[in-house]
């Protein structure tokens, strides 16, 4: 199984152990707002790694993950955490 590209949409900084200070892109966001029960939500991995050359360690992508034969609005469907 081929894995999807990540769609990145945004960066931030590790403050401390409770404390992330991030910068999201609207743009990216907006295009993946899934609908469940009249409300919108998007499904984002946070992932704390090493810093880049500007000093962000904090990497923000879309989860795009849906299980194997759903699709987009069915996938949807476990949105309430």
């Amino acid at each position: 199984m081929e894995k999807a590209p990540k769609i990145y949409a945004g960066k931030g900084v590790k403050k401390n152990d409770t404390w992330l200070s991030v910068t999201v892109n609207p743009e990216v966001i907006n295009q993946h707002v899934q609908d469940f029960n009249g409300k919108k939500y998007v499904k984002l991995n946070i992932n704390i790694g090493k810093a880049d050359k500007f000093g962000k360690d904090v990497q923000i992508s879309i989860d795009t993950w849906t299980p194997t034969g759903a699709t987009k609005e069915t996938a949807s469907a476990d949105l309430p955490f």
